[in-house]
């Protein structure tokens, strides 16, 4: 099962709005075959699995371990659990159960009463720490959200706007703590930011310095301050425009209206959800990340400190949780949290 979830972290960033699973086939205790989902509309993992055995006469004789229970549904693809089944394979171990009201426990019971011996739960925590994200979207009806921010060592965002010379990113952190931040932007659904992020900065939100898929960009402008000439109007990638004034979506780019006097955090993951959107990374700006820290709509926060200082700007936002774990990236700091 150790081995299913390592790959299921292969296909992170690349399944939504499907889990990325992982799944390992055994015979006589070696591995005859293993696979992770690939991206929507095709196999899920199972499949990939089972396609990959040399000699499928072995199937009969051999053991399934898949971090998430079988599918027991027609969608993009066939039922998974039908797929075990029509091979006879007698035993399967689950890591967790499929809280999706679709499945939620259906694939498990088609195979009892297929004959199969299944085992759930091995590894269990693992495995729904692996699919938190689809777990959050399901039970909690909103995406998973990761904060994301960079400071200096005196607490500080961003620069004065005195110190500003032009419309770019002034980075606080070395290069490769930015290669990171593109690999996270790759493997999440979505990022959002706000109108000043997008004013000052400019940013294009892709994943240029990693390979992988660029996330759908989320962008709150109340009034509509961004003009079509900055790069999240460049249509490459879906977008979001948050706003409240009424305009019609053209190509990639939907407009959704909220009530700015109410709870914004809030009527913001509404609209993810209906879109589908299963986890999003928030990088800014300051006062976007306090809006959903004092909502308490915040699932892991990830924060830099740079090894620099501005003297003055922008304040970077205020948690007070603890510590989760911390790592060096060179000479960046980098402190993970997470909300209980």
């Amino acid at each position: 099962m150790s081995r299913c979830i390592e790959l299921a972290k292969k296909g992170l960033g690349n399944t939504y709005p499907n889990p990325s699973v992982g799944c390992v086939i055994v015979y006589n205790q070696n591995v005859i075959g293993e696979g992770f989902t690939s991206p929507h509309g095709s196999n899920h993992a199972e499949v990939n699995a089972i396609q990959s055995v040399e000699d499928k006469t072995l199937l009969s004789k051999a053991s399934i371990y898949v971090t998430l229970e079988p599918c027991s549904h027609y969608g993009k693809t066939p039922p998974c659990s039908d797929l075990i089944i029509k091979h006879q394979i007698p035993t399967i171990y689950i890591g967790c159960k499929d809280d999706n009201e679709l499945v939620a426990g259906k694939g498990i019971e088609k195979l009892q009463q297929a004959g199969c011996n299944v085992e759930v739960g091995v590894l269990e925590q693992q495995c729904k720490n692996q699919h938190r994200r689809f777990f959050t979207f399901q039970n909690k009806k909103r995406p998973y959200i990761i904060l994301k921010w960079a400071e200096t060592k005196d607490s500080f965002i961003a620069p004065s706007e005195k110190h500003r010379k032009d419309k770019k990113p002034v980075w606080i952190t070395n290069k490769k703590s930015r290669q990171l931040v593109h690999k996270w932007r790759a493997q999440e659904h979505a990022i959002l930011v706000g109108t000043n992020t997008v004013l000052q900065d400019n940013p294009s939100l892709t994943t240029r310095d990693w390979e992988g898929n660029t996330p759908v960009r989320i962008v709150l402008d109340k009034s509509l301050k961004i003009t079509e000439d900055h790069s999240v109007y460049n249509k490459e990638v879906k977008t979001i425009i948050i706003t409240e004034k009424e305009k019609s979506n053209n190509e990639n780019l939907f407009f959704e209206m909220i009530d700015f006097s109410q709870p914004i955090a809030k009527q913001i993951c509404t609209v993810l959800h209906k879109h589908r959107v299963i986890s999003v990374i928030i990088e800014g700006g300051a006062k976007m990340l306090q809006t959903f820290i004092d909502e308490n709509l915040w699932d892991e926060a990830r924060v830099f400190i740079g090894d620099n200082e501005f003297k003055e700007g922008v304040e970077s936002p205020t948690l007070k949780s603890a510590i989760s774990s911390e790592e060096n990236i060179l000479q960046d700091k980098l402190y993970y949290y997470f909300n209980d």
